[in-house]
């Protein structure tokens, strides 16, 4: 009778593993598979993950990287022209912040800081709260008589 407990694979289906160190007659017995001499023939041999086996490794392949990145403490910022600005300005808007930029869409992403560059000209005056600015960006706002707030 058939079950679960005297299931056995047919005869030939399953190859047994090749018996090592069992005498010179059983085709695998002086060195056993493992070569003459060196460091695989060894017991107890060991290398580590890394190693290529002659091969130039990886960490030497690779072009040394120059400068340093500061990727994991980056600050992100939501980027602002004068241009933009202009655009407001001429809807009567005077007082211009992160609400404002947000409900024009000229913002994506109200977590990120808002930085203000000098690309475009600023004819009209505004009032502008930002958390950074460039230099150029400044002079061209307080040239109309208005001023930059940094948060």
């Amino acid at each position: 009778m058939l079950s679960s407990n005297n299931i056995k694979p047919t005869w030939g289906s399953r190859k047994s593993s090749k018996k090592l160190g069992r005498g010179n007659g059983s085709g695998k017995w002086t060195f056993c598979g493992r070569g003459m001499n060196g460091q695989n023939s060894r017991s107890g041999w060991w290398v580590p993950d890394w190693f290529e086996w002659g091969q130039t490794p990886l960490f030497r392949r690779l072009p040394k990287l120059k400068g340093f990145s500061n990727f994991r403490f980056k600050k992100h910022f939501n980027i602002i022209n004068l241009s933009d600005l202009e655009k407001l300005a001429s809807s009567w808007i005077v007082d211009i912040d992160k609400k404002v930029l947000l409900e024009n869409n000229l913002i994506s992403n109200e977590n990120l800081l808002i930085k203000l560059l000098g690309k475009g000209e600023l004819t009209k005056k505004v009032n502008v709260k930002v958390n950074k600015a460039s230099g150029s960006s400044v002079e061209s706002v307080e040239k109309v008589w208005w001023k930059v707030e940094l948060k």
